[in-house]
C-alpha cells in the first residue's frame, strides 16, 4: 500500500494501536477465563465487550471530529491518553474474582471495563480519528486503504498472541510488556494529536463549504445489517467450535483472524472480492455448514469440522464485508460509517452473547445467523439497481435465492420441533444447553437367561451438555442405583471407590455434579460433597434424577467455579478427590494445570486418591495429566474400561493418581490398570501455559 511520507507516522500509529488492540483481547479474556469455569462463553462476553468499546471509540472519533476545532481535538484526546496511563497495568485484581452468587455475564464485562476499558476505548479511536483529521487536513481520498492497514495490525496483533507471545511469556509478563507498549503509543499518539495540522475548518477559503455528502437511511441499514449478520456468524461459530474443544486463545483466534483477513482484503482493493464468485459460493457454505450441524456428523475428524466452519465463517465474511466495501461513503462521511457498522456488530454480538442464552433453549444462534445472511444476500441484490440479478436472464438465480432463504428458515422451524419432539427438558443459560430426554437402550444382547429384557429395563433418561452425555439413569426401580455411562463400577471411579471400601466412612469431593451418579457409591457415614458452576446442573440432578435422593452418603453442595472455591477452602482431607468438570467436550484448561494439581493434592488426605476423568473425543490428555504426576513425584495409574452398549456403559478412561507407595497399600488399583504415558513433546501445563496443539487427536 503506498502511503503518503506525511502520513508515515500516522500511519504507524494506527497500525500499532490496531495490534495492540487485539494483542490485549485474549490476553485478559485468558488471565479471567478461569475465575467463570473456563466456559466458551467467557470469550464470548468478553468480544461482546470489546464490540461496545469499538463502538464507543468510534462514537467518540465522531462527534469529537464534528463538533469541535482542532486543536481543542488535539489537546483533549492527548489529556485522555495521559488519564489512560493511570489503570496500567492491566492486571484484574484478586479481590475482583467472583463468589459464585453473580451473573457471570456481568460481572465479566465489569472487570473488563474496570481493567481495560479506558485503554481500548483510545485504542479503538485511534483509526477513525487519525483517518478524519488526515481526511480533512489533505482531503485525502485514500484514507479507506487505512482502514485496511489498521487490520492488518489487528491480524498481526491475533497471528503472534497463540504463536510467540503466550508460548514464552507468563500472563503476568504478558500484562507487563503489553502496558510498556501501549505507555509507548500513548506518548506517541498525543503527540500526533496536539502536532499543528494543515487543512479542516481554519484553513478553508472564506465562503468555502464543506462537501455535504447525504447519506440514505436504507444504505445506513444496510451497514448495520452486514456488520450484525458477519459479527454474529464469528461469535456463532466461535462457540460451536470451543464449546466441543475447549475455550483456550488459539481457538477464539482462528475464526477472528479469517474475519480480520476479510476485512483487509474487502477494503484494501475492489478486485479481492469478485461479487457474482462469492455469491455462488455463499451457497455452498450454507449448504456445507448446515449438514456439518447434523448431529450425525459429530464424529467426524476435529480439523475437518474445524476447516469446513471456518472456511463457511471466511465466504460468510467476505460477502458481508465486500458488500460494505461497496457502499462505503465519501471520506467526509468517514466516522459515520464507522460507527453505524461498529453498532451493526455490537448488535450481532449482543444477539448471540445475551439475547440468544435469554429467548432459546438451545444453540439455535448459529442457525438463525446462517439464515439471516441468506435473506440478507437477497435483500443486497433487490436494493441495487446495478445487481446483474436485476437483469431479465438473471432473474431466476434471484427466485432460487428466495427459495433458499425459505428452505433455511423452514429448516430451523422443523430442526426445532424435531429436537423438542424428544426432550423432557431443555434449558440454557451462560454455562451451556443441558437436555434431559428420556430413551430405549438398544438390545444388543440378550440377559443371561437368555430372556429377552423387559421394555421397562431398558428405559433411561439421559442429561446432555451440548453433545456429549453427562450422565444417564436406569428408570426401571430395580435398576435405578445402577451407575452407568462413564462411572460403572470396572471404571476409574468404580475401582476407586472398590478400593477404598475397607476404610471407615469416607470424605468424598466431586468437581462436576452430572446427573450424580457418584453419588450411588456412598455410603451410609460417607460424606460426598460436590462443586458444581452451574445452577441449572444441579436443578436438573435433583429434580430429574434420584442418584443424589437415593444416596446413603449425605450430599453437600459448593456452587461456584471449584478451583476458586477450593483455594478458598481449609484443608478437606479427603479420601477421594475426582475431577470430571468438563462442558460438552470442552475441557475447562485451568482445572489440568500443576497449580490446579497441587491445589488437589492439599486438600486430600496422605493417602487419598485423586481420579482425573480423562475421556474425551478430540483431545489425548493422558501426557498432560503424566506431566503433572511426573512433577509432583505421584504414582499414577491409567484405569480403561470397556464400552456395553446394552446397559448404556461407555468407554471410559480415568487417570488415578496418589502419593508415592500409596498404591502398595491398594494392590486392586494396580491391577486395574497401567502408568499413562508421558510425551516428549507435551510441556508441563501451567497457569502461564497450556498448547492443544500437541495433544489433539
Amino acid at each position: 500500500m503506498r502511503i503518503h511520507p506525511a502520513n508515515l507516522l500516522n500511519a504507524l500509529t494506527i497500525f500499532v494501536s490496531a495490534f495492540l488492540l487485539f494483542q490485549v483481547e485474549p490476553l485478559i479474556a485468558k488471565t479471567i477465563l478461569p475465575w467463570f469455569g473456563g466456559v466458551a462463553a467467557v470469550w464470548t462476553v468478553c468480544l461482546l465487550f470489546f464490540q461496545v468499546a469499538l463502538l464507543l471509540g468510534y462514537l467518540y472519533a465522531h462527534f469529537l471530529t464534528q463538533g469541535l476545532g482542532t486543536r481543542t481535538q488535539g489537546w483533549l484526546h492527548a489529556a485522555l491518553l495521559v488519564l489512560s496511563l493511570l489503570v496500567l497495568p492491566i492486571l484484574p485484581k484478586d479481590s475482583w474474582k467472583p463468589a459464585g452468587l453473580e451473573h457471570p455475564a456481568l460481572h465479566i464485562l465489569s472487570v473488563l471495563a474496570l481493567t481495560v476499558g479506558l485503554p481500548f476505548f483510545l485504542l479503538s479511536a485511534t483509526s477513525p480519528l487519525l483517518q478524519a483529521w488526515m481526511a480533512n487536513a489533505r482531503k485525502d481520498s485514500g484514507v479507506y486503504r487505512f482502514y485496511a492497514l489498521s487490520n492488518a495490525g489487528s491480524l498481526l496483533g491475533l497471528l503472534s498472541y497463540p504463536t510467540l507471545v503466550e508460548p514464552r511469556l507468563s500472563t503476568q509478563r504478558q500484562a507487563w510488556s503489553w502496558s510498556v507498549a501501549y505507555a509507548a503509543f500513548a506518548v506517541g499518539c498525543g503527540a500526533i494529536a496536539i502536532m499543528p495540522r494543515g487543512g479542516g475548518a481554519t484553513q478553508r477559503q472564506e465562503g468555502q463549504e464543506a462537501p455535504v455528502v447525504r447519506v440514505e437511511w436504507n444504505t445506513r441499514a444496510l451497514w448495520i445489517a452486514l456488520s450484525a449478520c458477519s459479527s454474529a456468524l464469528l461469535l456463532a461459530i466461535t462457540n460451536h467450535i470451543t464449546q466441543n474443544i475447549a475455550a483456550v486463545p488459539f481457538l477464539w483466534i482462528i475464526p477472528l483472524n479469517l474475519y480480520m483477513l476479510s476485512f483487509i482484503l474487502c477494503f484494501g482493493s475492489s478486485r479481492w472480492y469478485p461479487r457474482m464468485f462469492f455469491l455462488r459460493l455463499l451457497g455452498v457454505a450454507v449448504g456445507a455448514m448446515a449438514y456439518a450441524l447434523s448431529p450425525s456428523l459429530t464424529a467426524l475428524p476435529l480439523w475437518i469440522l474445524i476447516s469446513l466452519f471456518c472456511a463457511g465463517l471466511l465466504v460468510y465474511c467476505m460477502f458481508c464485508h465486500g458488500e460494505l466495501a461497496r457502499l462505503k461513503p465519501h471520506p467526509s462521511q468517514l466516522t459515520s460509517f464507522y460507527f453505524w457498522s461498529s453498532l451493526g456488530s455490537v448488535a450481532g454480538a449482543a444477539f448471540v452473547a445475551i439475547l440468544a442464552p435469554l429467548i432459546f433453549s438451545g444453540f439455535y444462534e448459529l442457525d438463525v445467523a446462517l439464515g439471516t445472511c441468506v435473506i440478507l444476500a437477497v435483500m443486497v441484490h433487490r436494493m441495487d439497481p446495478a445487481s446483474p440479478f436485476q437483469q431479465p436472464g438473471w432473474r431466476p438465480a434471484l427466485r432460487v435465492l428466495h427459495a433458499l432463504a425459505a428452505i433455511v428458515i423452514l429448516g430451523l422451524f422443523f430442526l426445532a420441533r424435531a429436537e423438542s419432539a424428544y426432550t423432557n427438558r431443555m434449558v440454557r443459560n451462560f454455562y451451556g444447553v443441558l437436555r434431559v430426554s428420556d430413551e430405549i437402550a438398544p438390545n444388543v444382547v440378550l440377559l443371561k437367561s437368555d430372556a429377552q429384557p423387559e421394555p421397562d429395563d431398558l428405559r433411561f433418561r439421559r442429561l446432555m451438555n451440548g453433545t456429549i452425555t453427562h450422565g444417564l439413569q436406569f428408570l426401571a426401580p430395580s435398576r435405578r442405583d445402577q451407575p452407568a455411562s462413564y462411572y460403572s463400577p470396572n471404571s476409574g471411579i468404580g475401582v476407586a471407590f472398590a478400593a477404598l471400601a475397607s476404610r471407615g466412612p469416607l470424605r468424598v469431593g466431586i468437581i462436576g455434579l452430572g446427573v450424580g451418579t457418584i453419588a450411588a457409591y456412598g455410603r451410609s457415614g460417607d460424606e460426598c460433597t460436590f462443586y458444581e458452576i452451574n445452577p441449572l446442573v444441579v436443578q436438573i440432578a435433583q429434580q430429574d434424577f434420584s442418584f443424589l435422593r437415593d444416596s446413603k452418603a449425605r450430599i453437600a453442595f459448593e456452587l461456584g467455579d471449584a478451583r476458586l472455591t477450593l483455594e478458598r477452602l481449609p484443608r478437606q482431607q479427603f479420601d477421594l478427590l475426582a475431577v470430571d468438570a468438563f462442558s460438552s467436550d470442552s475441557i475447562p484448561v485451568h482445572l489440568l494445570t500443576i497449580e490446579a494439581f497441587q491445589l488437589y493434592f492439599r486438600h486430600l488426605r496422605p493417602d487419598g486418591i485423586l481420579a482425573v476423568h480423562i475421556s474425551n473425543r478430540n483431545l489425548y490428555l493422558d501426557p498432560v495429566v503424566a506431566a503433572a504426576a511426573q512433577k509432583l513425584g505421584k504414582d499414577a495409574v491409567l484405569v480403561e474400561s470397556p464400552g456395553d452398549r446394552a446397559n448404556e456403559i461407555f468407554l471410559a478412561r480415568w487417570i488415578l493418581l496418589a502419593n508415592r507407595g500409596a498404591f502398595q497399600q491398594l494392590p486392586a488399583i494396580e491391577k486395574a490398570g497401567k502408568p499413562p504415558k508421558a510425551s516428549v513433546h507435551v510441556r508441563l501445563w501451567t497457569d502461564s501455559y497450556s498448547s492443544l496443539f500437541s495433544i489433539m487427536k
